[in-house]
C-alpha cells in the first residue's frame, strides 16, 4: 500500500511538474501591430495586422516600422487611399508622446488633391498613435518642417492626432 501511496505522488509531482513547465514555456501569442488605411471613400478607416518580431522592444524601431508600413500602404488587391508612390520613410523619431516622421521621394510631388491626402496622413497617425504611448505625429519632409505639402491641402507645421480628422 505504501509503494503504491509513494508511486501515485511521484507521477501527481510529475505531471504537476509538466504542466508548469508548459504554461512558463507556452509559446507567445503571435505579436503584431494594426496598420491602418484610408478606404477610398475618404473616410472609412480599416487595418490590417503585420508581424512584428517579438524581440523588437525599442520604440523608435517599431514605430519606423509601423510608419513604413503604412507608407507603402495595404495589400495591392485592397481599394485603399495610397501615398504617392516613391514616397518613403526617411527616420521616425519618438520624443514623449509624439513621433516624428522624415517623409521624403514623391510625397513632395503629391498631386492628388486635398482628399487623397487627409487619407494618406490619417492613415500614418491612426497607425502611429495605435502605438503605446504615442498621441501626435509631426511629419517633416526631407527632414525640415514644412506648413504644408506643395498642394497646400494638408496643415504639417504642427503635429497631427487623431483628433485632426
Amino acid at each position: 500500500m505504501r509503494v503504491l501511496r509513494t508511486v501515485v505522488i511521484i507521477a501527481a509531482l510529475a505531471a504537476a511538474a509538466f504542466v508548469g513547465y508548459r504554461l512558463v514555456r507556452r509559446p507567445s501569442a503571435p505579436n503584431g501591430l494594426a496598420v491602418y488605411y484610408c478606404k477610398t471613400d475618404g473616410d472609412t478607416l480599416a487595418s490590417w495586422r503585420v508581424s512584428v518580431n517579438p524581440n523588437a522592444t525599442d520604440a523608435k524601431s517599431v514605430a519606423f516600422y509601423a510608419a513604413a508600413q503604412a507608407v507603402a500602404g495595404p495589400p495591392p488587391d485592397v481599394d485603399a487611399i495610397r501615398f504617392p508612390t516613391g514616397t518613403i520613410v526617411r527616420a521616425v523619431a519618438v520624443s514623449g508622446s509624439t513621433a516624428t516622421v522624415n517623409l521624403a521621394g514623391a510625397i513632395d510631388r503629391n498631386q492628388n488633391g486635398s482628399f487623397a491626402e487627409s487619407g494618406e496622413f490619417k492613415a500614418l497617425v491612426w497607425t502611429l498613435t495605435a502605438l503605446p504611448g504615442v498621441r501626435a505625429v509631426q511629419v517633416t519632409i526631407d527632414g525640415a518642417r514644412v506648413p504644408t505639402l506643395p498642394g497646400g491641402h494638408l496643415e504639417l507645421d504642427e503635429p497631427l492626432t487623431r483628433q485632426s480628422w
